[in-house]
């Protein structure tokens, strides 16, 4: 089982509390910053390798990879001291989705409970990488999330569609799907069909009813 939320929050302020220490030993402090708490001249000093006034991505170790397209606003594969000065921000640590998965194997208490989690989380990746090359790329991703909300809808259908007709009635409706049945019913036929509710569950604005209920069938198989 996984620990308190407390001491998952106490983990993340000892972690951000501990690199703002480690970089401020790493980094005397006998000049002051240029901005957002990045003294530009030092930092060059320290990464700009090969000493040509820019900072490539390689020469960034890898923790600070992530922000190089954000801090390189001209897109030449380079950051400049007026880039960095800008983009100083990106630089500071910050918290992302996939930290998630970092805190469900290092929280864990129970090492056979995590492993089956970690297993389900890799086999999506591995079949979201549908060419196999060991990357996901937007469009897997997009085929992916459209296979998810597919079987999701395919689910709730054979959850609700008592008479096996292939739609959902009003009668048949229960909970969001009642609730927001006119909304989803665009044709007006009395009927939420396959179509409709794929439409709803690929709405992106928060306001449209395409909050399905979760059916347990989120993930393929």
């Amino acid at each position: 089982m996984l620990r308190t939320s407390f001491q998952v929050a106490v983990l993340f302020s000892l972690s951000a509390t501990l690199a703002v220490q480690d970089q401020k030993a790493a980094k005397p402090q006998a000049r002051p910053a240029d901005q957002d708490g990045v003294d530009v001249g030092r930092f060059f000093d320290e990464f700009d390798k090969n000493k040509d006034g820019y900072i490539t991505r390689d020469e960034l170790p890898q923790s600070l990879r992530y922000c190089f397209e954000k801090i390189d606003t001209n897109k030449d594969g380079k950051i400049s001291r007026d880039e960095l000065r800008n983009g100083a921000a990106h630089l500071h640590p910050r918290r992302r989705p996939s930290d998630a998965v970092f805190i469900l194997i290092e929280m864990s208490d129970c090492d056979e409970c995590c492993t089956e989690e970690v297993q389900r989380i890799y086999d999506l990746l591995r079949q979201t990488d549908r060419n196999k090359d060991g990357k996901i790329d937007p469009e897997e991703l997009r085929a992916m999330r459209q296979q998810i909300l597919r079987e999701r809808v395919e689910s709730i259908i054979r959850d609700l569609d008592k008479n096996k007709d292939g739609k959902i009635s009003r009668v048949e409706a229960v909970g969001e799907i009642l609730r927001n049945f006119d909304a989803l019913d665009l044709n007006k036929d009395g009927y939420v069909d396959h179509d409709e509710l794929m439409q709803a569950a690929s709405a992106k604005h928060p306001s449209a009813p395409g909050k399905l209920p979760d059916t347990g069938h989120l993930a393929p198989k």
